[in-house]
């Protein structure tokens, strides 16, 4: 299944994409797509629903996330090997996790709000996993158990926040509409390996990234149980993990960031596509 949340920001509804590319309304199955929503449970009624019979969304909507109310929004470091290089980073022993705020979390085509002070704005498309029940000290082998489905994410990034001012990351990764996820969660009975998933992203039309999920350092089994022996993980949390070569920082011979009207466009094989454009701050 591929579920959306269309409508103003605020005031989502939970919804489903018929047969023909449409919008269905989920609002009298379920209230949001969060929490025990995305149950094993809750997804198998969903699934039982006679789609056609749903009531279509009239017009074009604007898309929310594709997640609701996030209660942890977990992000994985320099997780393909040729973007540690292209950062100057050295390859990770272990993952980097980090966290970015909820506040960020917005629609997949909503504006990307360029912050006050911001003078290096960067990209990078990842794929998220949702989590679909309670996760605590998984084993290896069962970890992919707990994930309801996958999606879409552009971990926007500012690059002096993050890396030449002192601290943590979350600092750099955090701004408001720094988090758009979707525009579907894709259940994970339609990805059958989500280490063979093309990536891409561009800038004003421009290639910019070209990667695949499969040279990942450490893969989504490894990052969903890694995660769960050091925190406990709920229904609707959400992990992006990490980003192919290409971003602004990485440039050669010298990174290009990101400006007011800049529109950039990023895409996973089966989890569709985003399109973001770049806005000044305003008060």
């Amino acid at each position: 299944m591929k579920l959306v949340r269309f409508g103003p920001q605020g005031r989502e509804k939970p919804g489903i994409i018929d047969d023909k590319g449409r919008i269905r309304d989920l609002s009298k199955l379920v209230g949001d797509l969060a929490g025990e929503a995305l149950s094993a449970k809750s997804l198998a009624k969903i699934r039982k629903a006679p789609v056609d019979k749903l009531p279509l969304v009239k017009g074009n909507p604007r898309l929310g996330a594709c997640v609701g109310s996030v209660g942890n929004f977990i992000a994985i470091g320099l997780n393909y090997s040729d973007h540690a290089a292209e950062a100057g980073m050295p390859i990770p022993k272990e993952p980097i996790i980090f966290n970015k705020v909820t506040t960020c979390i917005c629609g997949p085509n909503d504006d990307t709000v360029s912050p006050k002070d911001s003078s290096k704005l960067d990209w990078e498309v990842e794929l998220g996993i949702v989590i679909g029940r309670r996760a605590r000290y998984l084993t290896k082998d069962k970890a992919l158990d707990v994930v309801a489905g996958y999606c879409l994410a552009n971990d926007v990034s500012e690059r002096v926040f993050q890396i030449e001012r002192a601290g943590q990351w979350i600092k750099g990764k955090s701004s408001e509409t720094f988090g758009p996820l979707g525009p579907w969660l894709v259940t994970k009975d339609e990805i059958k390996d989500p280490q063979g998933l093309n990536m891409w992203l561009d800038v004003n039309g421009e290639k910019r990234q070209r990667g695949n999920t499969k040279t990942m350092i450490f893969d989504c089994k490894h990052l969903v149980w890694y995660c769960s022996q050091f925190f406990v993980m709920e229904p609707g949390d959400v992990i992006i993990t990490g980003t192919p070569p290409g971003v602004g920082l990485g440039m050669k011979p010298e990174p290009k960031f990101l400006k007011a009207g800049d529109v950039v466009t990023l895409g996973i094989d089966g989890l569709g596509e985003q399109r973001q454009k770049v806005v000044k701050f305003k008060a």
